[in-house]
């Protein structure tokens, strides 16, 4: 048992035993990066870039097989205090600047071949349409109403691009789950948005957002697997982090604790995750930093 700079979490490594999910049990190799549009990338040295004044303690030797690792990190060269606080991330020498100073709304696309075509990279926002998606948008950019808010789930009906710091967009997907809608709308937004992972090439990453203050549900591990099947890279974000407090059912660590175990069974290596409050502002700068390193490689 280890536990990962987090306040809340205790991976553990134990065997698992099956979950009423094993009928998912696909054992995905996902790129949790978008390659470079490059012939060939050039071994990166990271001697310069990553603290070495502690070697690899004992937990991280033990963690290794469930932290994300980013190009240019030596699983050697690892120290404890390279992997941010309640989460899975190394972070590595393709960090760099994450603070947002402008955000402007662009568009909004009924279908993927509408966006915006100047090529600059572009980070998704999914999840089930209650998740605190649209809140957590406003967190990151520190701007209320950028996103819209609403206590109506499913108002997020499009793809909506929203460019950051004139060089890169945030794009908030519209939800799935409950919304609302009729079944026909539904099977509409399931359609183009699942174009907009396949044939986006700007796309550099899906952050998926799963509500920590509930169990695993089956729509976000269906999600989580389609994914994975597609080889779509995806970032596991717990929302509502906050709420530890639980007034009925389990407490969210031990939801957190629920999914992973089922995550594990699924993907030969864990996807990164972190934990989040759009509330507390827990795991903002983090999730900025690791943003940051997933755009810089791929723009390389």
């Amino acid at each position: 048992m280890v536990i990962l700079r987090c306040r809340f979490l205790t991976v553990n490594l134990a065997p698992l035993r099956p979950s009423h999910f094993q009928s998912h049990k696909l054992l995905h190799t996902t790129r949790f990066f978008r390659t470079p549009n490059l012939i060939s990338t050039p071994r990166i040295t990271t001697s310069s870039s990553l603290p070495t004044s502690r070697s690899i303690s004992d937990e991280a030797r033990f963690a290794r097989s469930v932290l994300f690792i980013p190009p240019g990190v030596e699983i050697e060269e690892l120290t404890d205090d390279m992997v941010l606080p309640g989460s899975n991330i190394v972070i590595g020498p393709f960090a760099g600047h994450s603070q947002i100073k402008q955000v402007e709304f662009v568009k909004s696309s009924a279908r993927a071949r509408d966006c915006p075509k100047d090529d600059l990279p572009e980070i998704a926002i999914l999840g089930r349409s209650n998740v605190g998606k649209s809140s957590l948008i406003n967190c990151l950019v520190r701007k209320k109403e950028v996103a819209l808010t609403s206590k109506k789930p499913g108002k997020t009906q499009l793809i909506n691009h929203f460019l950051v710091n004139k060089s890169w967009y945030i794009v908030d997907l519209p939800g799935y789950g409950f919304a609302k809608v009729s079944e026909a709308a539904k099977t509409d937004w399931s359609a183009f948005t699942k174009g907009y992972f396949l044939n986006r090439d700007t796309l550099v990453c899906v952050l998926l957002l799963i509500d920590a203050s509930v169990p695993p549900q089956k729509i976000d591990l269906d999600c989580a697997n389609w994914l994975g099947r597609n080889n779509v890279p995806m970032t596991f974000v717990f929302t509502k982090c906050d709420k530890m407090k639980a007034a009925k059912g389990k407490r969210p660590d031990e939801n957190i604790k629920a999914f992973q175990q089922i995550i594990r069974e699924n993907f030969k290596q864990h996807p990164p995750w972190i934990l989040t409050s759009s509330v507390s502002g827990l795991g903002r700068d983090e999730l900025l930093l690791h943003m940051s390193q997933l755009r810089n490689y791929w723009d390389q």
